[in-house]
Formats: C-alpha cells, sequence, structure tokens
C-alpha cells in the first residue's frame, strides 16, 4: 500500500476507516499515490549519493535506508553526537525510506549524483526535516505534500457534502498542492511529471465520488427498481415495500459468494420473519451465463429459487440494469438497506454472515 503507513504522526490509515464505497477506496488509494510518488525512471549506477546531516535529541545507533519492498540499501552510522555521513548507490531514482526505528520514519527521494545534506529533531521525526544541497527539492516536495495532506481530514467528510460547498474545498485543495508544486522549480522531470498527473487523477475522483454520494449516499432517497418480475407472480417495484425497511440482496445463480450467503439469508429471514422489515433477493441473471437467452436466464433463476427453496421475496430484474447502475454495482454479492420512507440506510450494508448485521438492525429498532 506503499511507504509511508506508519511514518510517525502520519496516520494514513484513516483514509481508508468506514468507507462503504468502491470509489472511496479508489480516492484512498489516489491520495497515498500522492505521498508516495516516485520516478521509474531509470538510470545506471554511474555515480554516487552523498548523504549526511545531523538529528538532533538523536538516541539511535543507525540510519538505514530501505527500498518500496523493505529492502535495506545502506545502513549509516549515527555519531554520538547526531551527525552522520556516508555514500550511497541506488538503481533507480526513487521514494526511499529512512529510519532510525520502526517508529520514525520518513520519505526521501534519492537519485545518483546527489549531495543531500539533513537536518532535524529526532523528537519530531520527518516534520522537523530540512534538506539542502544537490537533489534536495525532491524530498522537501514529498515532505511538504505529506504535511498539507495531513490538514485535508477525513475524505469521507469531503465527499459528503452538498455541491456547492464540496466544489469549493474541492478547489481548495487543489490549489494547495498546485501551488506547492509550483514552489519547488528544481525537481526531476519525470517525478514532477507524473505528481502533477497523480494530483489530477486524485481531485477528479473526488469528484465522481461526491457525484455517487449524492446519488446514493446515506439518508438521501433511494433510486428505485420497477416492475421485476415475481417468482410468486405479478411484479414488484421498490415503492411496494415502503412503509417497511428493506434489505436487498443483489445476487445471481452463478455467484460463488452470492450462494455462500443463502443459508444465512434464510436464517435472518427466518428470525426477522413477523419484524418491519422485509428481505428482497434481486437476481440479475442475464443471458450470458445462462443459455444464451433471457428466457433461459429467467428459467435458471426460477429453477435456482424452487430447487434451494429460498425464502422471502425472490425478484428477477431481466434486462433493466438501472438500478444496479444507480447504485454502481460493480460486484455481487451486494447489499443494500433501506428505511421505511425509502430513504438509503447503508448502500454497502453488511452479508448476512456478519454479526455486525444484526446490531445494526437493532440500532434502528428493528
Amino acid at each position: 500500500m506503499g511507504f509511508f503507513l506508519n511514518i510517525e504522526k502520519v496516520e494514513l490509515n484513516y483514509i481508508f476507516a468506514e468507507l462503504n464505497y468502491n470509489k472511496m477506496k479508489k480516492i484512498s488509494l489516489l491520495f497515498l499515490a500522492i505521498i508516495t510518488l516516485f520516478s521509474c525512471t531509470k538510470e545506471a549506477p554511474l555515480n554516487y549519493i552523498t548523504l549526511k546531516g545531523k538529528l538532533e535529541n538523536n538516541k539511535e545507533k543507525t540510519l538505514t535506508i530501505s527500498d518500496r519492498r523493505n529492502n535495506t540499501i545502506k545502513t549509516i552510522t549515527i555519531n554520538e553526537d547526531g551527525t552522520f555521513k556516508d555514500t550511497l548507490k541506488v538503481d533507480k531514482a526513487d521514494i526511499y525510506v529512512l529510519q532510525t526505528s520502526n517508529i520514525k520514519k520518513a520519505p526521501i527521494y534519492l537519485k545518483n549524483s546527489f549531495d543531500i545534506y539533513l537536518e532535524g529533531n529526532a523528537n519530531d521525526f520527518m516534520n522537523s526535516f530540512k534538506f539542502s544541497g544537490k537533489g534536495a527539492e525532491n524530498s522537501s516536495y514529498i515532505i511538504a505534500q505529506v504535511l498539507e495532506s495531513q490538514k485535508i481530514g477525513n475524505p469521507q467528510l469531503i465527499v459528503s457534502l452538498e455541491k456547492e460547498e464540496f466544489t469549493e474545498k474541492i478547489n481548495n485543495i487543489e490549489e494547495k498542492f498546485d501551488s506547492i508544486l509550483n514552489s519547488y522549480n528544481e525537481l526531476d522531470s519525470a517525478f514532477a511529471s507524473m505528481i502533477n498527473i497523480q494530483n489530477k487523477q486524485m481531485i477528479n475522483s473526488f469528484k465522481q465520488a461526491n457525484d455517487s454520494y449524492l446519488l446514493t449516499g446515506k439518508g438521501r432517497p433511494s433510486p428505485k427498481f420497477q416492475d421485476y418480475l415475481d417468482y410468486k407472480g405479478g411484479k414488484k417495484s421498490l415503492d411496494s415495500f415502503k412503509g417497511k425497511y428493506v434489505y436487498l440482496d443483489i445476487w445471481a445463480t452463478w455467484c460463488g459468494p452470492c450462494i455462500q450467503q443463502i443459508p444465512y439469508l434464510k436464517d435472518l429471514e427466518k428470525e426477522y420473519h413477523n419484524k418491519n422489515i422485509e428481505f428482497v433477493s434481486i437476481s440479475t441473471d442475464e443471458p450470458r451465463k445462462s443459455g444464451g437467452s433471457w428466457e433461459a436466464a429467467e428459467k435458471k433463476w426460477r429453477n435456482f429459487v424452487k430447487e434451494r427453496q429460498l425464502t422471502g421475496t425472490q425478484l428477477w430484474s431481466g434486462q433493466d440494469y438501472s438500478f444496479q447502475q444507480a447504485y454502481q454495482i460493480n460486484g455481487i454479492p451486494r447489499f443494500i438497506l433501506i428505511d421505511p420512507k425509502g430513504n438509503i440506510v447503508d448502500a454497502n450494508a453488511p452479508r448476512p454472515s456478519e454479526p455486525r448485521l444484526k446490531q445494526l438492525f437493532t440500532s434502528l429498532g428493528i
């Protein structure tokens, strides 16, 4: 997932906490990529790097340089007064990890021929770092980007803003990142180019996730399906279940993980049978995996429901993909919980096999 998940005071894991949407996962990965950008330009190690400096209040004896795979490139002795000096070679220009212990780590951009001087305080590792000398701007930029990223806060809260407030916020973020990039004039060209691309990708992903949230965020009116075929006869729409909580199971007969959830779903339906909740399964079976025709797909679905004695409300979406598209369903099974008013409780609800689903039901008074 990148180098700096364990860098002291740079708590990047929160980016992934409580994110219920695939889009948010993409944002988090892009956001991490901004911090861990590297140049892929390979070069022959004709020269060497000089790395020297001083760490105030240091109590460690060595400084190690590691690559992105955690392979140690160099171990440098730190003198009692905190000074250090050594040379090393790298196979390619890249971001490496500089550390004195498992909890004191920082990024550093290294390229053969660089001559870098580093000074800082061991008690404020990375935050206090000042780089100077040839090639130092690349490392200075990375640190500045990390520190600015810390100020952004939880991306989920940004994504959940209303459009006008979101636009103002995201424009402000973009301006700050561009300002940092433009303030460094001596970055490696390939490195600077990749940074610029990644920044734009991150901003675009934020915008896409906000658009998705405005459609399927918690508390939003749920997108609706209309006239889906009911196994027991007739047709059903989402509005058919108004007044009750609706736990939707989006599945298909060919989906192994979907089938694994069936026993748990049956148990839930039995346990909550007289409660204010409807368990609705929507089959997405279609010709490509069901015999080559829509008739064959419907028949396969009906036979499966009968043979497995599926309970709850069993629907088939047929040729209508609009509901799946509205929820941006790219993988199944997918579970969605909707409240009695037709508003979204959770667009990516826990699976029937997960204990936290019952906890969610209890919290809602079901």
